[in-house]
């Protein structure tokens, strides 16, 4: 994996901000991702659009390459982690359930968001510790909805937030990106099949762009 991530210290903590668009946190030895979605591709493709096959697969080797590179005993989810209930295919699940077994002695959270609401907890065989929001974990409020909490700085998803860099020409590329800021931070969508909101930063807070291998400050 030839990536360079940022390390940022946020709140106390020293966090690396990742190219493939997740946080490794070392003090928790602990990978965070958000809006995961697995299984979009499929819902759109049962509702006769066409779409990219392999975005599950895709998403599953980037999570493989990430936790075989970090020192990670857990991996935190975000919410999201199934897009819908039409993402429980059996094809769908079965890839899941292989990509677990490569991983059995990490332990998973997932915080719901809410896709998982409406696409149900995953599978028990999955192994997957499932809790509503927020989760407190060290310093932060780990939530998938980006809304202050009242006592501790918030890590969320939701937003699947991008920025778009403008040149001269009207040349337009648009990253994803974190987006760190005092009370509510937001991850980039993990997920291969996710789209993105162009975010209007306020002046406290810090945006990072991720692409090419590379994290680097706005």
């Amino acid at each position: 994996m030839t990536q360079q991530h940022q390390a940022i210290e946020h709140c106390g903590q020293e966090l690396w901000l990742l190219p493939d668009k997740a946080i490794y946190w070392p003090a928790q030895r602990a990978l965070l991702v958000a809006d995961v979605h697995i299984g979009k591709a499929a819902s759109y493709r049962a509702l006769h659009q066409p779409v990219p096959r392999g975005t599950t697969e895709a998403t599953l080797a980037r999570l493989d390459d990430l936790l075989a590179h970090y020192a990670c005993e857990q991996l935190i989810v975000l919410g999201d982690f199934l897009h819908a209930r039409s993402a429980r295919a059996p094809a769908t699940l079965a890839r899941l359930q292989a990509w677990r077994d490569r991983h059995p002695g990490l332990h998973i959270v997932l915080i719901r968001g809410n896709h998982d609401h409406n696409a149900g907890d995953p599978p028990e065989t999955l192994g997957i510790t499932v809790l509503d929001e927020p989760w407190l974990l060290g310093p932060f409020a780990l939530q998938h909805e980006p809304h202050a909490h009242p006592e501790r700085p918030v890590l969320a998803g939701h937003v699947h937030p991008v920025f778009i860099l403008r040149g001269r020409a009207r040349q337009r590329l648009r990253l994803p990106c974190f987006l760190i800021d005092e009370q509510v931070s937001l991850l980039p969508a993990f997920g291969e099949f996710t789209g993105g909101w162009e975010i209007a930063p306020l002046p406290t807070s810090q945006v990072y762009l991720a692409g090419a291998g590379l994290v680097w400050p706005l």
